[in-house]
């Protein structure tokens, strides 16, 4: 990835941050995190990764992103007026933090049945 690309998902990932958490004053914005951050190659579109504490409220929070993403595209505008254009953001819940929980569960049991034959 080229050095102008870092910076601007860095700077992406930095702001919209911010945004949730100062900004968008709701309570079910404190358990996000951004965990990536993708951009095209022209730097049109970003591809935010959202990880969300509460698995229940996951598609909840995704729905009410969608809803207000133009106010999220607004305020990053704000706070970013020197940048010649403000890319669209297209939110995905990143579900990495699953695969690993599963992933130790399932290793976990292993190494309990390995102890169960050993003895």
């Amino acid at each position: 990835m080229s050095t102008r690309k870092e910076k601007f998902t860095k700077l992406i990932k930095e702001e919209l941050s911010w945004i949730f958490i100062k900004k968008i004053q709701d309570p079910l914005f404190n358990f996000i995190t951004i965990t990536r951050v993708k951009i095209t190659p022209d730097l049109k579109q970003a591809y935010v990764y959202l990880s969300i504490y509460d698995k229940t409220k996951r598609e909840k929070l995704l729905d009410k992103i969608t809803e207000i993403k133009g106010l999220i595209r607004t305020e990053f505008a704000h706070r970013n007026r020197r940048l010649r254009f403000i890319p669209e953001f297209v939110y995905f819940i990143d579900e990495t933090v699953d695969h690993v929980e599963k992933i130790e569960t399932l290793l976990k049991q292993i190494h309990e049945n390995d102890n169960k034959n050993e003895t």
